[in-house]
């Protein structure tokens, strides 16, 4: 009965990127006319919509084909979205509702509730020039890495590194890199506790 299972989750992801094809299709065509990270804003954005397992299913299937070294064994739940193509998944993650997802490096085995923020760093925006309006500063993109196996609570805004094995406890801001085996919590967020490392 498990091996029935897996057969048919194996066949029913097959079935998920063979109509995901299209989709794809379009989006890397507006990828190379215009700027492929508002293209993949764009297309994750519609993906979100789509609820319950069948759009867990398509939105699998579309972040393996777009994003580098990322698992079709992922779960992205409903209104989840994504900032940049530069993102991997690995597999066995859970990424609850209503999350928004920057640029990042996310481990095997993760759990993130709802409502979990990945900034692409915290230079996003330069604010030094008090003439200019800060959207028209720039600043600077960062790749996050999360650690396999961390647990990020609802509402947690992540803006550095996670190691693995972390807990980042519900509406933390983390803005420090937080070591491996540990458990933060706080704005701004700070280790409270280590886990027993194996």
């Amino acid at each position: 009965m498990k091996n029935l299972k897996i057969y048919i989750k194996a066949a029913l992801k097959w079935f998920f990127i063979l109509l995901i094809v299209p989709v794809f299709i379009f989006y890397s065509f507006i990828a190379l006319i215009g700027n492929k990270d508002a293209a993949f804003q764009t297309t994750t954005q519609y993906l979100s919509l789509i609820p319950g397992k069948i759009g867990n299913y398509f939105r699998a299937a579309f972040l393996k084909m777009a994003c580098p070294n990322t698992s079709d064994d992922i779960a992205v739940s409903f209104m989840t979205i994504f900032s940049h193509v530069d993102t991997s998944i690995r597999e066995n993650t859970y990424i609850g509702p209503q999350c928004n997802i920057g640029k990042c490096d996310i481990g095997r085995d993760c759990l993130f509730g709802s409502g979990v923020h990945i900034l692409s760093g915290k230079n996003q925006h330069d604010f030094s020039d008090i003439d200019t309006p800060i959207k028209d500063q720039g600043g600077q993109y960062t790749k996050i890495s999360i650690g396999k196996d961390s647990w990020l609570g609802n509402n947690a805004v992540i803006m550095a590194n996670i190691g693995k094995h972390c807990v980042i406890a519900a509406g933390s801001v983390v803005t420090k890199d937080i070591p491996d085996y540990s458990i933060a919590a706080g704005n701004p967020a700070k280790v409270i506790k280590d886990r027993p490392a194996s």
